[in-house]
């Protein structure tokens, strides 16, 4: 009898203290992608943005990400956001707010197209890093509307 409650015992402590736990996690979603210096991915409602940047340094040329939750359609009303500005005239920088950034939208007119680029700034840091310009076609297909 004695051994059987000790064995219950240990059989219960080692279920209560065990070091592996299972975490229930959600699955990531690739989306739209330009080359490799630009994707999305969603996990969740939470919509991720990555780029390389165009600064020279070795560690400014790392990959960067601004985030946001897909609350009131976001993720749709950045895209209608990006293709108005193509059309605009004359050609003017968004700034948008999002929970932990500032996001600006800078295009560029030249003779052949016109390309956006975004411009990060988190809100804590003094630093902002520039994405390579896209071009509408681009943009589209980031955005999976081609």
């Amino acid at each position: 009898m004695k051994k059987v409650i000790a064995i219950a015992v240990l059989f219960i402590s080692s279920i209560g203290f065990s070091q592996i736990k299972v975490v229930e996690t959600v699955p990531v979603e690739k989306l739209g992608r330009v080359n490799n210096n630009f994707y999305v991915q969603k996990i969740g409602d939470e919509f991720t943005f990555f780029y390389t940047t165009v600064q020279s340094d070795d560690e400014e040329a790392a990959l960067k990400a601004f985030t946001f939750k897909n609350v009131d359609n976001a993720y749709q009303s950045l895209y209608g956001i990006i293709s108005k500005g193509f059309t605009s005239s004359p050609l003017n920088d968004v700034k948008l707010e999002l929970p932990n950034n500032f996001v600006w939208l800078h295009y560029i007119a030249s003779s052949d197209k016109t390309t956006v680029q975004f411009m990060v700034s988190n809100k804590e840091a003094t630093s902002t890093h520039i994405s390579e310009p896209l071009s509408k076609e681009q943009v589209e297909k980031l955005f999976q509307k081609s």
